[in-house]
């Protein structure tokens, strides 16, 4: 159950937003009486997103963007704010996670640069181009989506480092920000069921056991942890990074499990 109006009359920019913890973090704020703009580089996936959140009586735009291009990013920023009034919440879902090659010697430098320009100075251009317009509000909050590979080693080098970019981000921006009433924090999810899972049930079934909680992450548990810390309630929350997980980065489960497995011997 959500609070229809918890967001009443908010502008809520969300980046990544076509599918995946994007696309369920603009249905979360739009069940909750917020104006989202959906954006997306995939632009024809953005406007179906938003179109199926229309279909349901929600109030939702959608526009193409580039986080890797500031004058993409500048555009939907006033948008946004042409649009809806306001920017109260930026949302930084958009992200990047080139393979690992099998050495890492190997790793093209077009990779590594791919990914730390989406994932992390994406996030970057974004707060840049919104934080004037948050300020504005008197109540402005922005949430970056994390991952706990920016905690742990779970592979991918140059997704993780980007990862692991915004804790820092998030924490120097929370410091400047907050004179400006403007609260930055973050969420890193565990493995969440997104699109980028399709196919690959047996990988989610070999990974669940690792989870203390017992199962993976759907893309609406890290919706409502950052709805959470857009919201009023967390009204005294600034800075912090809120790892949604499972329980994962918390509990070694593998050394769990041998030290019952050496009993029992």
């Amino acid at each position: 159950m959500t609070d229809t109006a918890r967001f009443a009359e908010y502008g809520v920019l969300i980046t990544g937003a076509a599918r995946g913890i994007g696309a369920a973090t603009a249905r979360r704020f739009a069940q909750e009486g917020a104006r989202v703009l959906v954006t997306d580089r995939d632009g024809p996936e953005a406007q179906r997103t938003a179109a199926g959140l229309r279909g349901h009586g929600l109030a939702a735009e959608a526009l193409a963007c580039d986080v890797a291009d500031r004058d993409s990013v500048e555009a939907a920023v006033a948008h946004a704010v042409d649009t809806f009034g306001s920017l109260d919440v930026l949302v930084n879902s958009a992200a990047s996670c080139t393979p690992d090659t099998p050495l890492f010697e190997d790793g093209p430098d077009e990779a590594w640069a791919r990914d730390l320009d989406i994932t992390l100075t994406g996030t970057y251009r974004c707060c840049r181009a919104a934080l004037p317009h948050l300020a504005a509000t008197g109540h402005g909050a922005i949430v970056n989506i994390g991952s706990v590979n920016g905690l742990q080693d779970f592979g991918n080098h140059a997704y993780s480092a980007a990862k692991a970019g915004l804790g820092s981000l998030t924490r120097t921006l929370a410091g400047h920000a907050a004179a400006r009433g403007v609260r930055v924090n973050l969420v890193t999810p565990g493995t969440v069921r997104t699109s980028a899972w399709e196919g690959r049930e047996a990988e989610l079934d070999a990974i669940r056991p690792l989870y203390p909680l017992g199962r993976v992450g759907e893309p609406e548990d890290i919706a409502a942890a950052v709805a959470f810390l857009a919201s009023r309630d967390a009204s005294w929350i600034t800075g912090t990074t809120l790892t949604v997980d499972g329980g994962l980065t918390a509990v070694h489960t593998g050394f769990r499990a041998a030290v019952r497995r050496s009993g029992e011997n």
